[in-house]
């Protein structure tokens, strides 16, 4: 009896502390079964369907990929609300460079990942070394890359892409199997993720018992990566037996793995966290915070030209209009996620489910037909009720 009330006290202790991680995957699987039943019920329509799986990533994927950014320089205390005028910048400039330059995809590419870096480089001088609040920096970066897009573009659309650069974000992995369906690359592909995941759990568990740390409960343990790879091969069946494995996906994966063992397995990455958490003790510690904060307006410059192609590469033009509002997106998924707004807190794996729940509400209520109105209401209320449930967990 006192070992099950051990097991109790130990599994209630541990949901505690990791209420926050464990809420948000939780409301996102409420979520996804809500609009599940609710589309169902009134439609008639399978809202996990092999098609609607794929256009939930595709949609949503240039918000994932600057959460992952946007985590780095909220955790280190400061914010970027430019990026959705550099969106909209880089992918004037690939228009430019594609379309009327003629120029190839192996060239334009790597060139707006250059332009993106150049940007976060002069936004990160003036917030890290001159003191300026990364608030006034980027609105004022919001405003000139704005303007900069309408003049580039002289107020019209550029288009269409060839369609290598379209890949980047409509492209399919092809089955090196040969099999037309199921997509037998997908398959193996999403299969290996998800013993990938397991397996980094149970590292992470092990590496906690080594540092004397106490362990997530077994069963908690077991039960939720199986939630977790039943999930991932469920997806990955629905899209081997559509078209495959979308292009974006695997540059999502690639970047989430990425950033998830820069944050948590290098020193730089510690550091960010530190430097957030507490940036006097960071500065008497040796850390060179001023070059971190740099690094991070460098690093979401880049993701921010990623953004800006594959946004540009699935509308198939450039336009005056591209990327407005999608800052505020991104900075809701990443609070949402688990980021704390006085920075230090925060995980990769979090502004994946953050991102994902509002993909996820956003597909949901566009298929139910719910007016931008009442989807703008929805959305703001979840982003305070998240912001809330922050606060009051600091308070405990």
């Amino acid at each position: 009896m006192a070992e099950t009330n051990g097991k109790t006290r130990s599994l209630s202790s541990h949901l505690g502390g990791h209420l926050r991680e464990s809420g948000m995957l939780i409301a996102l699987v409420a979520i996804v079964a809500f609009f599940t039943i609710i589309v169902r019920v009134t439609l008639d329509v399978d809202f996990l369907s092999a098609q609607n799986i794929t256009n939930l990533f595709l949609q949503n994927s240039y918000v994932i990929i600057m959460a992952l950014g946007m985590l780095l320089v909220i955790v280190a205390g400061h914010i970027d609300l430019s990026i959705g005028s550099v969106v909209g910048f880089t992918g004037a400039v690939a228009a430019v460079l594609t379309v009327n330059l003629h120029l190839p995809v192996i060239v334009v590419v790597p060139a707006c990942l250059l332009v993106g870096a150049l940007i976060g480089s002069a936004q990160g001088y003036w917030v890290a070394y001159w003191r300026i609040p990364s608030f006034i920096v980027t609105l004022a970066g919001m405003l000139v890359f704005r303007g900069l897009t309408l003049w580039l573009l002289n107020g019209q659309n550029i288009g269409p892409f060839p369609k290598a650069f379209q890949s980047l974000s409509t492209g399919f992995i092809p089955d090196v199997f040969g099999v037309d369906k199921p997509n037998m690359t997908a398959l193996a592909l999403i299969t290996a993720a998800a013993v990938v995941v397991i397996w980094i759990g149970w590292r992470a568990r092990a590496r906690d018992a080594e540092f004397g740390m106490t362990p997530e409960p077994m069963g908690l343990f077991i039960g939720r990566n199986v939630i977790v790879a039943a999930a991932l091969v469920f997806v990955g069946w629905k899209l081997a037996t559509f078209r495959g494995l979308p292009n974006v996906v695997v540059i999502l994966t690639l970047l989430t793995v990425l950033y998830a063992f820069f944050t948590e397995n290098t020193t730089t990455g510690r550091r960010i966290y530190a430097l957030g958490g507490n940036e006097k003790a960071a500065k008497l510690s040796g850390i060179k915070t001023d070059r971190l904060v740099f690094f991070c307006f460098v690093n979401m410059g880049v993701l921010a030209s990623l953004a800006g192609m594959i946004v540009a590469a699935r509308l198939n033009s450039s336009t005056p209009k591209a990327g407005v509002g999608f800052e505020l997106d991104v900075i809701a998924a990443v609070f949402i996620g688990g980021a704390s707004m006085s920075g230090g807190v925060g995980k990769i794996l979090g502004v994946v489910v953050g991102a994902l729940i509002m993909g996820v509400m956003n597909n949901g209520m566009s298929i139910l037909g719910i007016g931008i109105d009442y989807q703008q209401v929805i959305k703001g209320l979840v982003l305070l009720a998240a912001v809330i449930f922050d606060v009051y967990n600091k308070s405990k």
